[in-house]
C-alpha cells in the first residue's frame, strides 16, 4: 500500500477565483465534505447562506464580521457552525481575510425570501477546481483526495 505525502504546502497552491473579491484553494475533497481556504478581499461579502452540515472555520489572517451575530472573528479565531445555521459575513479591515474551512453537506445560498438560489458542496467545489485546472493547463494536485481522472479517490 502506498501513501500520498500528507503535507500540503498551502502557500504553493494557487488561488482560484470564484467571483470578484472571493477566491479559494482546495485542500481536501471527500464524499460529503471538503476542506479549503477561502480568501475574501476587504469589503467583499459572503451573502446569506445556510449550512446543511457542520462547519469548522479558522481565521488564518485578516478579520471577518459575522453579520447576524454582530461579532468580528480575527486572525486565530475559530467558529463552529451547526447544521442548519444561517449566516452571512464580510471581510473587514485593510487586508484580505483568509479562512480555513472544513464542512460537510451543502452550502445553500438564499435569496431575500429565504429560497435557495444556488448551492455549493464537495462536488461543485471539485468541479470548479478541475475546470480551473483544465483552463490553466495545470495538473490537479495529488494531495487533494482525487484519483488521476479527477474522481474522488476514497
Amino acid at each position: 500500500m502506498t501513501t500520498a505525502d500528507p503535507v500540503v504546502d498551502t502557500d504553493a497552491l494557487a488561488w482560484i477565483p470564484l467571483r470578484p473579491g472571493v477566491a479559494f484553494r482546495p485542500l481536501r475533497f471527500a464524499r460529503d465534505g471538503y476542506t479549503l481556504q477561502l480568501r475574501v478581499e476587504p469589503g467583499a461579502i459572503i451573502g446569506r447562506h445556510r449550512h446543511t452540515g457542520e462547519v469548522h472555520a479558522y481565521t488564518v489572517s485578516g478579520a471577518r464580521e459575522l453579520i447576524e451575530a454582530g461579532t468580528v472573528a480575527g486572525a486565530g479565531s475559530y467558529v463552529y457552525e451547526p447544521p442548519g445555521n444561517v449566516d452571512s459575513w464580510r471581510c473587514v479591515g485593510a487586508q484580505p481575510c483568509i479562512v480555513q474551512i472544513t464542512l460537510t453537506g451543502r452550502v445553500e445560498y438564499l435569496d431575500a425570501h429565504g429560497a435557495v438560489e444556488a448551492h455549493s458542496d464537495s462536488d461543485t467545489a471539485r468541479g470548479a477546481y478541475l475546470d480551473w485546472c483544465r483552463r490553466t493547463g495545470i495538473a490537479p494536485a495529488s494531495t487533494l483526495g482525487l484519483a488521476p481522472d479527477g474522481s474522488l479517490a476514497t
